[in-house]
C-alpha cells in the first residue's frame, strides 16, 4: 500500500470516528443501553474516576484488535492504519475532553481560538443537562454554533437542566 493511501486511510478513520462517537454518544450513552455508565459523567465526580471511564476501555478494544491484526496477525496494512486512526481519535478526544474541558489533568491551557472556545462551550452546554433526554451537542471534534445549541436546549424546555451550583448548595444546607 502506498504511504499516501495509508495516510488518507488514517485521516479518514479519524474523521469517521467523529461520526461513530456522535452516534454512540447520542443513542447508546444517552440511550437506555448505556446510560447506566454514562450517567456518572453528568454528575459531580467524587474521586478521580467515574463509571463512564469504562467507555475508554470499550472504545480502545477495536483499535487494539486492528493494530494487533495488522502488525501481528497478517491482516494487512489497512488494519494497522485504521487501528492507528481510532487510537489517534481517542488521543484527540482525551486531550480535548478530559484535559481541556473537564480539567482532569492539571494544566494552564486557556482556549483562545474561536474553534476551541466553541468546542468547550458546546460541551459545557451538553453538561447543563443531567438527564438522558434533552441534551444537545454529542460530537466532539465538531460542534454546531453555540447559538444553535442554546436554541435547541431552550426548545427542549427546562427538564433535566442542572441547577446553578450556588442554588444547589443553598438548598442542601
Amino acid at each position: 500500500m502506498y504511504f499516501s493511501l495509508e495516510l488518507l486511510l488514517f485521516v479518514a478513520t479519524i474523521a469517521t470516528m467523529e461520526g461513530v462517537a456522535y452516534v454512540t454518544h447520542r443513542w447508546v450513552m444517552h440511550g437506555r443501553l448505556g446510560w447506566f455508565l454514562h450517567e456518572s459523567h453528568h454528575r459531580e465526580r467524587p474521586g478521580r474516576f467515574e463509571l463512564n471511564d469504562l467507555y475508554a476501555v470499550i472504545f480502545a478494544l477495536p483499535s487494539i484488535v486492528l493494530l494487533a491484526g495488522g502488525v501481528r496477525w497478517g491482516w494487512g496494512e489497512w488494519a494497522t492504519w485504521t487501528g492507528a486512526g481510532i487510537a489517534a481519535y481517542g488521543a484527540i478526544y482525551f486531550g480535548f475532553h478530559d484535559v481541556i474541558v473537564h480539567r482532569r489533568v492539571a494544566h494552564r491551557i486557556v482556549p483562545r481560538s474561536p474553534y476551541f472556545k466553541r468546542i468547550v462551550q458546546a460541551h459545557r452546554i451538553h453538561h447543563a443537562v443531567e438527564t438522558r433526554e434533552g441534551t444537545v451537542s454529542f460530537g466532539f471534534i465538531y460542534a454546531p454554533p453555540v447559538e444553535a445549541l442554546k436554541a435547541s436546549l431552550s426548545a427542549n424546555g427546562r427538564a433535566g437542566i442542572r441547577e446553578p451550583k450556588a442554588l444547589s448548595t443553598a438548598r442542601r444546607g
